[in-house]
């Protein structure tokens, strides 16, 4: 049951911070939220530990996990330069790839399609985690595959809530087909290109998005 828990709690405390509902600075109580979420405080802890590797949280020692949320500008740096990683990835993966990564890749593609036939978010966002992995993986080089990941990770909250845009899953998945289709070619710089693109319009969606959820946020609290 914990294993089940900790993914289920990181997500949830993610979109809190995101949305702003959990503010930057703020102290995240292990104990208070094992309450609130009917849990023990080991997942609590976990799914911190998580939030910690993506950048959203803070663990100071002796004294707890604070919110750690990136701002706007910040988040505008990093989706450009996970684009330009990206598409890096892409030009060396068109050239480099082999049955293996075309099976990984195309598999992974299959996965999304799935889901968006099903309508399903939730299960989008890993395969499409994973569509990406499959590129980065095809560079054949170590290095950029790590940096890669390590900036998908970081990035991570922030693309799985901009799937909530309007037919954002439908678009996303069109976009994968082009990235897809250049791959298959050996066309790297056309599918440096797609891949880019897509990346920055994800940032475009987030923050789009966001301005929206402050919005709804700001209207409640003056109702309120």
């Amino acid at each position: 049951m914990r294993g089940e828990a900790t993914p289920r709690l990181r997500e949830a405390l993610e979109e809190e911070i995101v949305e702003g509902r959990l503010r930057p600075g703020q102290r995240l109580d292990e104990a208070g939220l094992a309450e609130r979420f009917a849990v023990s405080r080991t997942p609590i802890r976990e799914a911190l530990i998580q939030l910690a590797a993506s950048g959203l949280v803070e663990i100071k020692p002796r004294r707890g996990a604070y919110v750690t949320l990136l701002g706007p500008q910040a988040l505008v740096d990093s989706f450009e330069f996970m684009a330009e990683i990206e598409a890096a990835c892409a030009r060396l993966a068109a050239q480099r790839m082999g049955p293996s990564d075309r099976a990984a890749l195309e598999a992974a593609h299959a996965a999304c399609a799935a889901a968006v036939r099903a309508g399903d978010e939730a299960a989008y966002y890993p395969a499409n985690a994973v569509f990406h992995q499959a590129i980065y993986a095809a560079t054949a080089n170590r290095v950029m595959a790590e940096e890669a990941r390590r900036h998908q990770v970081r990035l991570q909250p922030y693309r799985r809530l901009q799937l909530r845009a309007p037919r954002r899953m439908e678009a996303s998945f069109a976009e994968h087909e082009a990235i897809l289709a250049a791959l298959a070619a050996g066309d790297g710089e056309e599918a440096a290109i797609c891949l880019r693109a897509h990346v920055l319009v994800q940032g475009e969606r987030f923050m789009s998005l966001l301005r929206a959820l402050q919005h709804e946020a700001e209207a409640e609290a003056r109702a309120g």
